[in-house]
């Protein structure tokens, strides 16, 4: 029997240590997010109008780590799937700070997987900004709709850090902002929706964005499990967590105060410790318990999360708080419930201290358990309240506001009760991963009809693999000028390489148009290529009666205005167009001095203010190319292979400048030839992509030869 007839939804979420049973936790990228997207899964699973959910995310063979990370599918039941692509380090897990240079690949490695799939999802939905600078991507290249959830946002995150006393040059080193907020600002152009948990999150953590009017955002919270989360059935009846908990706690069946969270410092814990050993009524009535995630050794831990459970200890021990303080080192994945439950049954409170928390699901699975809750005001809180009143926000960086509050709950037994019921009710009528995925679907469905002729054009693309595509197995593409021609010995030993090679098929990429590109072929006795990508990436012809793909330039017209461009521009002294022959209907060209470079961020930022999606290319310090955001030299290649059905790892790049820079690496094997533009010395160190000694031609043969491409012998 076939699949059931709907749609088809891939998401994204490449951090942290993603599996069907998360060990929630473990470190600081494996925490509630991975929670919110697997129960977002299997809740849209549920829905008749969807077949199916692949969640993709990153492969890797830690042997520190249970081998499920390996594993390249996990099926989950039900239509729902995680699906493990590698990049980065084979053998070696990373934070996700450290993934930003291994995301390109990703985008290749997703594309040669749907093509072997032979099928594309109806929409993208990325979480976190590492996926949604891949979805952007493949999203563009794809022509489907991207929906977004940010889930914590870097300009709020870095505002808050500050205001903790970090240094910014601290942070930003750690964090990587300046790579994280760019893909951030990104992502509010190109996305088709982005969901937020909160009206607050919207209005005081994208405010900060430059690009925040341009996004188009709804507001859908997350559900809770109430299967899962519930109150103690019988409050009489001891909890299984006593015996455990004996071991920190003198009277353990005190109220206790818990924290349920990792150990980071944006968690703020430690200022709850600080509430606590400051309020001598909060020491003589209440247990704190503090579930920090899973430790085996302190040494063990990272550097941020071992800081933060040191200084909880150096604080016990300071305040002298020995049998009052409980801070298990493990737990189970069903422990979290009993904990919610335990702390219900004995009248406790739950306390969410964090600087800033974008939502705060820890506080619906409280308020589901009939848990009084204190809350940071700080984002997402506040809208869980206003629907639960279920408790009292603080300011998280005052402890005494923080005890006072503690005190207020669970000193007021009416205040508690009203709390705990209200919680209850408001969880139930508000916060359901059913109602969730209703909301969520009726949000996208207005997407799909809107863009329902690109869908139809992407369905197209897929099913119909041009006849006039070169029947080759591999693919080798040159930059012209500075790349190809330059040094004529070396043109020819290549072309004669070429001519013994019937596998390999030549395409050349170039800033020139097409007639430009055939005459300056001509002059240098090179061969018509198969495939011409000229005008930047903004055109694809084909060697066959000169064929142009038009699947191509109708993947461009989104939201380009090439009038719109030069008017927009017009006002920028600094800019020169460039005669009529540079220009095309998908490329605005300019000269510019040097000593006199236009500012890329100020220039995009005007035109976006205009609705018009562009992306900005610099070559050789003085030339600008304005684009379709969709269009580029490795663009064009990316949808070459996917509608060809030809494997990234047999194609072969090869470029000189900054207008070739998207083409080399990700997923393709690429070269540098000697005489390169110093705007591409930052790609060095990538292991997909070879500098040459060798200048033009010859730098290509080296790269050849360095590959072993289409079986080529190393010298």
């Amino acid at each position: 029997m076939g699949e059931r007839e709907g749609y088809y939804v891939l998401m994204l979420s490449l951090h942290g240590r993603v599996c069907a049973d998360p060990e929630l936790g473990a470190d600081a990228d494996t925490g509630g997010q991975i929670t919110y997207v697997l129960e977002e899964m299997r809740a849209l699973a549920r829905d008749p109008r969807v077949r199916r959910v692949d969640l993709l995310t990153r492969r890797f063979a830690d042997p520190r780590l249970p081998p499920i990370h390996d594993e390249p599918v996990e099926d989950l039941g039900d239509g729902v799937r995680i699906v493990r692509l590698p990049f980065g380090p084979r053998d070696r897990y990373l934070p996700k700070e450290q993934l930003w240079d291994h995301l390109p690949s990703l985008v290749d490695r997703t594309l040669q997987w749907l093509r072997e799939t032979g099928e594309v999802p109806d929409w993208l939905h990325s979480h976190y900004a590492d996926a949604g600078f891949v979805g952007v991507r493949l999203a563009q290249l794809l022509g489907i709709p991207l929906i977004h959830t940010g889930h914590s946002l870097g300009r709020d995150k870095r505002e808050r850090l500050l205001a903790a006393g970090e240094k910014a040059a601290s942070i930003d080193r750690r964090y990587r902002f300046a790579r994280r907020i760019e893909a951030e600002e990104e992502i509010l152009v190109e996305s088709s929706l982005i969901f937020a948990s909160t009206r607050q999150e919207v209005e005081r953590q994208y405010g900060l964005y430059e690009n925040r009017q341009r996004a188009r955002f709804e507001i859908l919270p997350p559900g809770v499990d109430l299967a899962r989360f519930s109150p103690p059935s019988d409050r009489r009846r001891p909890s299984p967590l006593l015996v455990h908990l004996r071991r920190f706690l003198q009277h353990p069946r005190k109220p206790p105060i818990l924290a349920i969270a990792r150990p980071d410092g944006r968690k703020n814990l430690q200022r709850l410790l600080e509430a606590y050993a400051g309020s001598a009524l909060l020491r003589e009535k209440a247990n704190l318990v503090l579930v920090m995630g899973h430790r085996e050794r302190l040494g063990a831990l990272e550097a941020g999360a071992r800081e933060v459970v040191t200084d909880i200890l150096h604080g016990i021990d300071d305040h002298d708080l020995h049998g009052s303080v409980a801070i298990p080192k493990t737990h189970g994945a069903e422990d979290i419930p009993e904990y919610y439950r335990f702390a219900s049954q004995y009248r406790g409170v739950f306390v969410n201290p964090a600087l800033t928390e974008p939502f705060g699901l820890t506080l619906l699975e409280a308020a589901a358990s009939g848990l009084p809750v204190v809350a940071t005001r700080n984002g997402g809180p506040q809208d869980i309240l206003r629907n639960c009143r279920n408790g009292l926000l603080v300011d998280p960086m005052e402890p005494a506001e923080i005890a006072h509050a503690v005190e207020t709950l669970l000193t007021d037994a009416r205040r508690w009760q009203q709390a705990s019921r209200a919680g209850l009710r408001g969880v139930t009528r508000v916060y359901s991963w059913e109602a969730h995925a209703r909301a969520y679907l009726r949000r996208v469905e207005r997407i799909l009809h809107r863009e329902r002729k690109a869908r139809r054009r992407r369905r197209m693309v897929l099913e119909q693999s041009p006849s006039f595509l070169p029947k080759a197995d591999y693919l080798l593409v040159c930059d012209i000028d500075n790349t190809l021609v330059g040094d004529d010995g070396a043109l020819h030993q290549l072309i004669d390489w070429l001519k013994t090679q019937p596998r390999v098929a030549l395409a050349v990429a170039t800033g020139r148009n097409l007639e430009q590109t055939l005459a300056v072929l001509v002059e240098h006795g090179v061969p018509n290529p198969e495939i011409f990508i000229t005008d930047v990436g903004t055109r694809i012809t084909y060697r066959q009666r000169l064929h142009e793909d038009q699947a191509w330039a109708a993947h461009l017209r989104h939201r380009w205005w090439r009038d719109g461009v030069v008017e927009v521009l017009r006002s920028h002294a600094e800019l020169r167009l460039q005669e009529k022959a540079a220009q095309s209907e998908f490329k605005v060209s300019y000269y510019f001095e040097p000593q006199r470079p236009p500012s890329l961020p100020v220039l995009l930022k005007t035109l976006r203010g205009k609705g018009i999606a562009a992306r900005a290319i610099v070559s050789h310090e003085r030339y600008l190319d304005i684009l379709p955001s969709r269009a580029s030299k490795g663009h064009a290649i990316r949808f070459l292979c996917f509608r060809w059905g030809l494997p990234l790892d047999c194609v072969l790049t090869a470029g000189d400048s900054g207008n070739d820079l998207d083409m080399l690496g990700g997923g393709l094997r690429s070269v540098v030839v000697g005489n390169h533009a110093p705007e591409l010395d930052e790609l060095r160190g990538r292991a997909e992509v070879y500098f040459a000694k060798a200048a033009y031609a010859g730098g290509i043969l080296e790269g050849i030869h360095h590959y072993r491409f289409a079986g080529a012998k190393d010298d």
